[in-house]
């Protein structure tokens, strides 16, 4: 079974949501984990988010990247600049990607309310159901070199 890393950098929504999904979609040939560098807790708002479409992320826990320190990982995606910018080096990386979602959290902390920051995580989960697919695909570039 392969791994993948979710980072961002507060650990609780797009690396949480993006953990769900994949553990849910694809939990035969992946297992997925998520950390953050600075974590905050699981949002509620996550969770609501993912139960609509039926995965329950509720059990999940907000978790400082130094918890797998020594991991390895067939896969690390970073999930918002900060963390690409700080994401550590993992040694017996297969393959480190960038994926950038829009930050729920920013919009809350932006005064906006709690009916705007769930539509942003729909969203946000909506284009990992599309994207996250894409992204365990082998590199085929990688691959035939």
């Amino acid at each position: 079974m392969k791994t993948v890393l979710f980072l961002c950098t507060g650990n609780a929504a797009r690396s949480q949501m993006a953990e769900g999904v994949v553990n849910a979609r694809f939990g035969e040939a992946w297992r997925a984990v998520s950390a953050g560098l600075e974590p905050k807790g699981l949002d509620p708002k996550a969770v609501q988010a993912m139960a609509e479409i039926g995965m329950d992320i509720s059990g999940q826990r907000s978790k400082p990247v130094a918890e797998y320190a020594g991991s390895s990982f067939d896969l690390v995606v970073t999930l918002c600049d900060d963390a690409a910018a700080r994401c550590p080096v993992w040694p017996g990386v297969g393959r480190r990607l960038h994926l950038p979602f829009d930050d729920p959290g920013r919009v809350r902390a932006e005064g906006s309310g709690e009916a705007e920051v769930l539509a942003v995580m729909r969203r946000v989960r909506d284009q990992m159901l599309t994207q996250l697919p894409e992204a365990l695909r082998p590199d085929e570039r990688r691959l035939a070199s």
